[in-house]
């Protein structure tokens, strides 16, 4: 079975913690445990979320005198695709002895009139206080919006139309290559309309659509979006919180999930379940492989015929 995985940006930061190489080394394995009994038995692609990140390299950036600019968000989520890459690959080198490996520095193209420019609604970077995030927003130009726990910086986050490097990652599976790619919904650019040449944009795509997207485009039998919760709890947060354990798209899209947090994760799956008819599971990084084998996490499975 060809599985594609979406890592939450928990995976090497929880929300909290310093963002240290020390403290993403050290969770680093708790993500590649979870990954290698799937990877001993099927065929994976994995995909992961790049908020912190991207988040502390844009505000050293637009913090270095030495620059006349700061790095536009495109140059920064390559360098977050290189980094994060390289620390899967490694422990994943060592956690999976002699299977290949690769991760892949790849390119997502959208739509230079998306209304998400006019719009930014996607959070990166850490959570600050109310006046230290206007206090930044002032200095920086940035637009911020309030998160779970405090307030963050919001971008534009145009929808994927094709990951770029879709036939060169078949190849590297068609040889039994775990691939690591996609990272922070890849680096976003446009095309020319006469020469096709690309560009990058100020924006961060949604790792769980182009995680989905890219699914859909390997033909994968299953898509799996990790996260820090064991399954999607509708009313959540409230005395009325119950599990979602088993949904078909238009069921889980009932459940009005917020946008800043699990809507997306929900959408992507349900996206993902309509155009190919595979399944799709959303569940904690620990319960990877009881999710996939049906013991952890919510289903979603396509809508059943009518008698």
């Amino acid at each position: 079975m060809r599985i594609v995985i979406a890592l939450g940006g928990n995976a090497l930061l929880h929300r909290g913690e310093r963002p240290d190489a020390d403290v993403q080394l050290a969770n680093i394995d708790r993500v590649t445990t979870a990954m290698a009994a799937l990877a001993h038995e099927h065929e994976v692609v994995l995909t992961h979320g790049n908020g912190p990140q991207i988040g502390l390299l844009a505000l050293e950036s637009a913090s270095d005198p030495a620059l006349s600019a700061p790095y536009p968000l495109d140059l920064l989520g390559a360098q977050t695709q290189g980094m994060i890459g390289s620390l899967l690959v490694r422990s994943l080198h060592d956690t999976l002895p002699g299977r290949p490996i690769a991760a892949l520095v790849t390119h997502t193209l959208v739509r230079a009139d998306d209304p998400a420019f006019r719009h930014p609604t996607k959070y990166v970077g850490q959570v600050y206080p109310l006046d230290v995030a206007r206090s930044l927003a002032c200095q920086r130009g940035w637009r911020i919006a309030q998160d779970t726990t405090g307030w963050r910086r919001v971008v534009a986050s145009p929808v994927p139309e094709r990951i770029v490097e879709t036939d060169t990652i078949h190849e590297l599976l068609s040889s039994g290559t775990l691939v690591i790619c996609a990272g922070g919904g890849g680096i976003p650019v446009t095309a020319d309309q006469n020469t096709g040449a690309l560009s990058g944009v100020e924006a961060v795509v949604d790792k769980d659509l182009t995680a989905a997207l890219l699914a859909e485009d390997l033909k994968a039998d299953f898509l799996l979006i990790l996260t820090d919760v064991p399954n999607v709890y509708a009313e959540f947060g409230t005395p009325g919180q119950r599990p979602v354990l088993d949904a078909t798209p238009a069921e889980l899209r009932r459940v009005g999930l917020p946008a800043g947090s699990m809507g997306p994760k929900a959408e992507a799956a349900a996206r993902f379940v309509e155009r190919t008819g595979g399944l799709a599971a959303i569940g904690a990084l620990d319960a990877a492989y009881e999710i996939v084998h049906g013991r952890s996490g919510t289903l979603v499975r396509p809508a059943l015929p009518a008698a």
